[in-house]
């Protein structure tokens, strides 16, 4: 299959030494490229039976078919590993400018295994190869260490992924940074690379890229261009405002949490954080990742108040819910300024944000006490604690060490009634998305195999949003209040896996906007082979399924695919799901049903998986 390498790049930390390794032709069939041939490649070279941290486990970067061509959004980098945060797969993608670098190496992955005595950094440029001293890199931020790197290198063409500190420290919801402000946030991906001792990654690839038919290639691309921004919200409101655009929706569909989840509106701050106030108060410029046309990341800098001059990437969405609404604070400067935070040190902003709102619920319950919060003021609304304890979380320093290991390690060790307010799954903080106005967004958490999860796919924008799909079948009445029904979520975390496996941007999709048929006509044209939309969407299926079998050797069953005792328990107070609670087990039958998972265990029938032929793959 052209379109791809058939090659990966093993780098061996403990031995310091380097192997290329060729692809089996069938796993592109199979799982195409991206997350599916990255995971595929995991469950042959990781010990499954290792914990998440153990120097047999590896961190895998991938690139897909799609992967710096024409097509647009075709700039993402997959990474797996085993997450550190929930124990299953660590299954995270990032975007910016390493994915074609990478992809131009000759590469389609790139796995990183055993431990580096010394910390060390990996220089890729084209076939050459080079483990280098970080020594000097160690403990600084990922804005210096990039900095330090491209002192070293020759050219601007060099692309760098690297953790901050968290990453060092351990934090098991620490980020892989590139370009400075782009995060693979979620799972812990920083500490996986901090467990080896790898503090980045250096990337140049001058090849030409091994695409069958680029000129029919350019002429899809610029229909899937055209279908992208025609969309209203992407032409609307997602390349005028970014991701900030979506607060102020999200909270008039009762979808925003607020108060660590006791809410699930807070329309009353958008004159000081909805996505016009953000860029009035903040100064404000777009971001385009590699191949993008809509630009939806935003760089700004505080311009008054006590973080005035602070600089660097977002905050997006998901970070203004996470301190903002989510800790009631209702000033856009802190949030900006905690968003440059966790970008420097390597901190997920959305377990960032969601973890310190639970710490501000449990001092106020008195579950911490005066003497574990350090004399920190943990109150309701309060930005100035939010950059003081990010640095605390960060270096593991006091409070900053409980936090470190996430909500439910941090409430187990409380113990008491603690876990009762720990908004996670599987180890994995929840993110700004409700699930009681958006019962299909309910099943994305539970189910997703790298725990919490609100992107896999966004369902609420099919239930709650009403968007519809004549070519996924998702058509009609759904009531978004309706715990059963959940049949169209396959098809549509089908559609949304594609993305992964093809190196393209989920915002892509998330409004599905460009069409399931003009993907697989962009994989055609990359390929050169005859694929059809039932045939991409067969291998996103297959591709969910097998990371459903390689969390099931981790332990996982259907008693793991739950939601937070508040969610399920608590009926919202406000919002368009007033009165609701998330009936998850009614969901996840019907979901279940329309998978062919098995309704007890939540695991593939071995008809399932002997249709989609993943017998004794794992």
């Amino acid at each position: 299959m052209d379109g791809s390498w058939h090659k990966s790049l093993i780098v061996d930390l403990t031995e310091g030494t380097t192997t290329t390794r060729e692809v089996p032709a069938d796993w592109y069939d199979a799982y195409i490229g991206g997350e599916g041939i990255g995971v595929r490649m995991f469950a042959e070279l990781a010990d499954l039976g290792k914990p998440p941290l153990d120097p047999s486990q590896p961190v895998i970067f991938t690139v897909g078919p799609l992967t710096g061509t024409a097509a647009p959004t075709s700039g993402r980098t997959c990474i797996v590993f085993r997450s550190p945060a929930s124990g299953a797969l660590g299954l995270t993608n990032v975007g910016g400018h390493l994915s074609p670098a990478l992809k131009k190496t000759g590469y389609d992955m790139v796995a990183f295994t055993g431990r580096a005595e010394k910390p060390v950094y990996v220089v890729i440029d084209d076939d050459s190869v080079e483990i280098k001293d970080a020594a000097g890199l160690w403990g600084k931020g990922v804005t210096a260490t990039e900095a330090a790197i491209r002192e070293t290198v020759d050219s601007k063409a060099f692309q760098i992924a690297s953790i901050g500190p968290a990453g060092e420290n351990g934090v098991v919801f620490s980020a892989i940074m590139t370009d400075g402000e782009r995060a693979a946030g979620r799972g812990g991906g920083g500490a996986a690379m901090g467990s080896k001792n790898l503090k980045a990654v250096v990337v140049r690839g001058t090849k030409a890229l091994p695409t069958a038919d680029p000129d029919t290639l350019k002429e899809v691309a610029k229909q899937a261009r055209e279908e992208l921004l025609a969309e209203e919200f992407v032409k609307d409101e997602m390349k005028p405002f970014g991701t900030p655009s979506f607060y102020d929706s999200i909270s008039a569909l009762g979808l925003l949490p607020t108060k660590n989840w006791q809410r699930t509106t807070w329309d009353e701050t958008m004159d000081k954080v909805g996505h016009a106030a953000y860029h009035e108060i903040l100064d404000v410029k777009p971001y385009a990742c590699s191949g993008c046309p809509v630009a939806c990341g935003r760089v700004t800098t505080v311009k008054d108040g006590p973080f005035a001059g602070s600089h660097g990437g977002g905050p997006e969405f998901e970070t203004m819910g996470a301190f903002g609404s989510k800790c009631l604070v209702d000033d856009i400067r802190a949030i900006a300024k905690a968003s440059h935070v966790c970008n420097d040190l390597g901190l997920d902003t959305i377990s960032s944000g969601q973890i310190i709102a639970t710490a501000m619920e449990w001092a106020e319950l008195g579950i911490l006490t005066a003497e574990q919060t350090d004399g920190l003021d943990l109150s309701w609304g309060n930005g100035d604690l939010l950059p003081v304890l990010l640095d605390k979380i960060a270096h593991r320093d006091g409070l900053g060490d409980l936090l470190a290991d996430g909500s439910r390690r941090a409430a187990a060790r409380l113990g008491g009634n603690a876990a009762d307010y720990a908004m996670e799954v599987k180890g994995v903080e929840l993110a700004s998305c409700g699930v009681r106005a958006s019962k299909g967004e309910g099943i994305s958490h539970a189910v997703s195999p790298r725990g919490a999860d609100h992107l896999r796919p966004y369902a609420s924008v099919v239930d709650a949003f009403a968007y519809r799909s004549e070519e996924l079948g998702i058509e009609g009445d759904i009531d978004y209040l309706d715990d059963g029904n959940q049949w169209w979520v396959k098809p549509f975390m089908e559609f949304s896996m594609t993305t992964n496996l093809l190196g393209t941007c989920l915002f892509s999709v998330i409004t599905l906007a460009i069409l399931p048929s003009t993907y697989a006509a962009l994989l055609s044209a990359a390929t050169g082979e005859d694929w059809s939309k039932e045939r991409l969407l067969m291998a996103a299926e297959r591709v969910i399924n097998l990371e459903r079998l390689v969390n099931a050797k981790f332990g996982l069953t259907r008693a793991d695919d739950t939601l937070p005792k508040r969610v399920t328990t608590e009926p919202a107070p406000d919002g368009r799901g007033e009165g609701q609670v998330a009936n998850i087990d009614v969901s996840l039958d019907s979901f279940y049903e329309a998978m062919d998972w098995d309704l007890a265990t939540g695991l593939p029938t071995s008809e399932t998986v002997e249709r989609l032929g993943l017998t004794g793959v794992v």
